[in-house]
């Protein structure tokens, strides 16, 4: 379902929805966590305040409020889950909007000391209440 909006962070429809859950609004971006959950916390922080698809175009204080949204959110996960990195994706291609994929990476885990699979081969879903669990530990965190 689309709403005629080509970025689904803007439109915030079922195409976003289908993907992930809103965890909270920060200053300048909204947290998602992804459901897909092959890397535990794995996050999408996305710029809430305009339609921008590069970081350059951000004046320096929204850049500098949206960077400090994603170390906020990082510290949250490597608290909440202690993974032993943090991974950072910025792409866009497809999804031309200012977003970071928050992905925590653990040792003797998938993809350790390797970039992170953005739709991996094995996929790991959670029930809702598990959802629910992760989302309470990074807002706690927050």
């Amino acid at each position: 379902m689309s709403t005629g909006n080509p970025c689904m962070y803007c439109a915030k429809d079922q195409r976003l929805t289908d993907l992930m859950i809103e965890i909270c609004e920060l200053d300048a971006s909204i947290l998602y966590l992804f459901k897909e959950q092959s890397y535990k916390g794995r996050s999408v922080l996305a710029y809430k305040k305009a339609h921008k698809e590069e970081i350059f175009e951000l004046p320096e204080e929204e850049m500098n409020l949206f960077m400090k949204d994603v170390a906020k959110t990082a510290k949250a996960i490597k608290t909440a889950f202690g993974p032993g990195k943090i991974n950072y994706g910025a792409y866009g291609d497809k999804m031309p909007h200012i977003h970071f994929h928050i992905v925590p990476k653990y040792e003797d885990a998938p993809k350790w000391g390797s970039t992170f699979d953005m739709q991996p081969d094995e996929k790991v879903y959670l029930t809702e209440e598990e959802y629910a669990e992760v989302i309470n530990k990074i807002k706690e965190n927050l």
